[in-house]
């Protein structure tokens, strides 16, 4: 396992004539979901003009996770354990052997930056060298010391004083800029990750932020185009995606998330967490109804482990201990969103993970946000089980999706990470960039 200059490793595209088979591993706070696909070549889409692919489900898995706190590792025994069932569940169903796989994280403190990057055209067409140039320029301080970067994502070209180019290939300018953002986590964090899943015997092919594969499967292409935000509500992390322009251009995290909400009713009605996450799920709301009152709803005592003692309680109390906690979780993404000054009135917020389904979050949501808000589930992928079509799985069909996009980052660091150093970074080595880059 290595992070070389502080990089997790890259995944290879996908050829857009080509059929692949892919595996990938959505590994939360709540459960671990591997997916086996096989990815053919499909027509244009109307609506999803960026997908090249069609993935067709050949095996899935999963199982509750273990071993993990707000997103991060914090048993590597359980956890590996945990990937190794789910693995082995995905392999028997698609009669393969995983090999390899492509995995997210939501946890370690998800940020992005925005770089910029410039190179001298001198009023000739512009080439693909140049494009490369400023890209390089772009990142090569994307690494920081503790910090393992996931995605370098071009989000605008500009020539002279003209900006929003798309593409400023065989244009005329004195100076290409390019913009960039570069979505990090904490180095700790990642190579934990990829020590539990190589552990298996499994090669990590990439590492995904989870708000970004979160988008790549709920968001059409006119959504991402015109702005859209990603708001995956985990069990353990609540993380942000903000898309403009088709791509990626802000991600953020808070560790608060579903488990939060379920915490909070056992100790309110003083039951065990198996119960509460079970009266969340059936009974829990985020509004409350005038029929409140007079429901009543049965919770078995903390220390019965027959369910035999027993007490009934209106569904207004539970409703009031959940309204709160969801609230501030919201309250978190739009404050931090403010901060940010990244997301400008107009954009829609599409809320995803398992905790999205509680009833009632989209109409406080889109008060607390004061934006249109819906649910986002998975897009443009077939031989998926109805209970996997749901917003809790979308991380996992995001990176299904994500190695046909995969073409589009650029990474070529120069700066390095405190303690990932690595040797080559000698005298010569500068001098012969420098010869490269300006000759």
């Amino acid at each position: 396992m290595s992070l070389r200059h502080g990089l997790t490793p890259r995944v290879k595209p996908v050829g857009p004539r080509k059929s692949s088979v892919v595996s990938v591993l959505d590994i939360g706070t709540n459960k671990v979901v591997c997916l086996v696909a096989r990815l053919d070549p499909m027509e244009a889409n109307a609506s999803l003009r960026g997908r090249t692919h069609m993935g067709q489900i050949l095996g899935i898995g999963h199982q509750r996770s273990q071993g993990l706190k707000a997103g991060v590792i914090n048993d590597l025994e359980l956890a590996e354990e945990t990937i190794r069932q789910t693995v082995h569940a995905a392999e028997r169903m698609a009669k393969v052997q995983v090999k390899s796989s492509i995995v997210n994280i939501s946890g370690g403190r998800l940020s992005s930056e925005a770089l910029e990057g410039r190179c001298d055209t001198r009023g000739r067409p512009v080439s693909d060298s140049d494009v490369r140039l400023a890209l390089s320029r772009a990142s090569a301080n994307a690494a920081r010391p503790g910090r393992a970067v996931m995605h370098a994502l071009p989000t605008s070209f500009a020539l002279d004083d003209v900006t929003g180019v798309r593409d400023p290939r065989g244009m005329v300018g004195e100076t290409l800029g390019v913009g960039m953002t570069v979505v990090s986590a904490d180095v700790t964090s990642v190579r934990n990750l990829m020590l539990a899943v190589e552990r298996c015997h499994i090669e990590v092919e990439g590492v995904v932020a989870s708000p970004f594969a979160c988008g790549l499967s709920t968001l059409v292409d006119d959504e991402a185009e015109m702005g859209a935000v990603i708001v995956d509500l985990g069990a353990g992390t609540t993380t942000v995606g903000v898309f403009a322009g088709g791509r990626l251009v802000h991600a953020d995290g808070v560790a608060v998330g579903g488990n939060h909400v379920t915490l909070d009713v056992a100790r309110g009605l003083s039951t065990r967490l198996s119960a509460a996450e079970r009266l969340k799920t059936l009974y829990g709301s985020t509004i409350a109804t005038a029929s409140d009152d007079r429901e009543t709803i049965a919770v078995p005592s903390v220390e019965s482990h027959e369910a035999v003692e027993e007490a009934h309680i209106p569904r207004a109390q539970l409703v009031r201990i959940i309204k709160p906690r969801v609230e501030e979780i919201l309250e978190f993404v739009r404050d931090r969103l403010r901060k940010s000054g990244i997301a400008p009135e107009g954009r829609r917020y599409v809320l995803t993970g398992g905790a999205s389904q509680l009833t009632g979050l989209t109409d406080t949501a889109s008060r607390i946000l004061s934006k249109q808000v819906r649910i986002g589930r998975p897009l443009g992928v077939k031989g998926l089980p109805e209970a996997a079509k749901g917003p809790a799985f979308a991380a996992a069909i995001g990176l299904l999706i994500y190695p046909q996009i995969a073409d589009v980052e650029h990474f070529e660091p120069r700066a390095e990470s405190g303690m990932l150093a690595a040797a080559g970074d000698g005298y010569f080595a500068r001098v012969g960039r420098w010869i490269k880059e300006s000759f």
